[in-house]
């Protein structure tokens, strides 16, 4: 069984960081992508960043560049998201994901299974 279990999340200021991790289990395929997701009120559910576990390959949205870095742990199959110099406009849910097919395109419509979400808010 497919689990994913996001953890993190928190109250920061505009300015500090947090760390999320999202905990995978239940896999059994040799390529795929979790990534990182966030749902503001009143807003569409968008990528934040991905990982392709067996390249490494990243993507980040053009809003997070520079602030966020998305890694991953292959012993503990744990996958990070250290998110720096936050902003109030980074405040969401935010949501572990994975594509088993391996893409990169790190939207919501490709998602296979869902970890359930983590709160950040930034205050300004």
């Amino acid at each position: 069984e497919v689990q994913l279990q996001a953890s993190g999340g928190g109250l920061v200021q505009a300015g500090g960081s947090l760390r999320l991790s999202c905990a995978a289990s239940g896999f059994t395929f040799d390529d795929y992508t979790i990534g990182w997701f966030r749902q503001a009120p009143g807003k569409e559910r968008e990528g934040v960043s991905c990982i392709n576990y067996n390249n490494g390959n990243t993507y980040y949205e053009d809003s997070v560049k520079g602030r966020f870095t998305i890694s991953k742990d292959n012993a503990s199959n744990t996958v990070y998201l250290q998110m720096n110099n936050l902003k109030p406009e980074d405040t969401a849910v935010y949501y572990c994901a994975v594509d088993l097919l391996g893409g990169m395109t790190c939207t919501p419509y490709v998602a296979h299974y869902w970890g359930g979400g983590t709160l950040v808010t930034v205050s300004s």
